[in-house]
Formats: C-alpha cells, sequence, structure tokens
C-alpha cells in the first residue's frame, strides 16, 4: 500500500529520479557499455542521413530526426558516464604507472563526446569509437587481459575492441 501511494503522490509532483554507480568496491568495470554507447551514436548519426537531405521532410520525417537526435544525445552522454565511472572509480596509482596517459585519454573521449552531441558528422562519431577503443585497450591491459579487434557484428559493423576471455 505505501508503495501505491508514493506512486500516485510521484505521478503528482514528479520526483527526480537519480541513477548513479553504487560506489561499492564490487571490482565490477568494463568499457563495453561505452563501446556499445559509442556504436549507438554512429548507429544513430546513419539514420539521421537515411531519413534524407532536409529539404523536403515530411512531419513524420522530422518527429524521427527528432527522436533520433534525442537518442544520440543520450549515448553520448552515457559514454561520458561510463568511462567517467571506470577512470574514477576503478583506476588508483597502480594503473596510472601502467597507463600514464590515461587522464589525457578520458579528457579526449569526454571532448569528443560533446562533439558528437553537437553535430550529425559521422567521422566525429568514429573518431569516438577509436578513442574508447584505445581507452578499452589501456583498461584491459591493467588487468593483464589481452584483447583483439574485430568489426561489431551489428551495425555499424565497425571495428571494437574486445577482451580475449579464452584461457
Amino acid at each position: 500500500m505505501m508503495h501505491q501511494m508514493i506512486n500516485l503522490l510521484d505521478k503528482m509532483v514528479h520526483f527526480k529520479q537519480a541513477q548513479a554507480h553504487c560506489d561499492i568496491p564490487c571490482k565490477i568495470y568494463d568499457p563495453s557499455g561505452a563501446l556499445l554507447a559509442a556504436l549507438s551514436c554512429v548507429r544513430m548519426i546513419d539514420l539521421i542521413h537515411e531519413v534524407g537531405d532536409g529539404t523536403s521532410l515530411s512531419v513524420s520525417d522530422v518527429a524521427k530526426i527528432s527522436r533520433l537526435v534525442q537518442e544520440k544525445e543520450k549515448t553520448c552522454s552515457d559514454v561520458k558516464e561510463e568511462i567517467r565511472t571506470i577512470w574514477g572509480d576503478y583506476f588508483k596509482a597502480a594503473q596510472f604507472e601502467q597507463v600514464p596517459d590515461v587522464h589525457t585519454m578520458v579528457h579526449d573521449i569526454m571532448m569528443q563526446a560533446s562533439k558528437c552531441k553537437q553535430g550529425i558528422d559521422r567521422s566525429d562519431s568514429e573518431a569516438l569509437v577509436e578513442k574508447i577503443n584505445r581507452f578499452a585497450e589501456a583498461f584491459w591491459l591493467t588487468k593483464g587481459v589481452s584483447t583483439y579487434r574485430a568489426p561489431c557484428p551489428y551495425p555499424p559493423a565497425l571495428e571494437t575492441v574486445y577482451p580475449n576471455l579464452k584461457p
């Protein structure tokens, strides 16, 4: 009953929803979430370009582009959150010694994700994927796990870093 009352109150007041990494040292970190978000950004840009050149868009086309842009913006924010969490919660002195340029890598990813939010240039989103690929290689290096690159098995089929988890 209490749950129903809170839900009803939420409908009237619209409580702000909090989301965060739990900040419990679970040691479960993986850059694949950031890679998937960056690949989604590329895909959203491809779909935006598929809708048309902008000279004769229907109301339906405009609505579709609006939804695609909104999702592109979300995926860029997801990239930033995933990378920021790994950098802030996982990387410590030992990892900084192994990857001394990780601060620059993270900053470059943040800037590239912002650039992707500002436009619809596919090359910007491809550059974001590559920056995250390099971050993923560095991350797995700190775990002592080798990596390999292969095209992802879904559009946009870009080369993606995967951990080699076979013994």
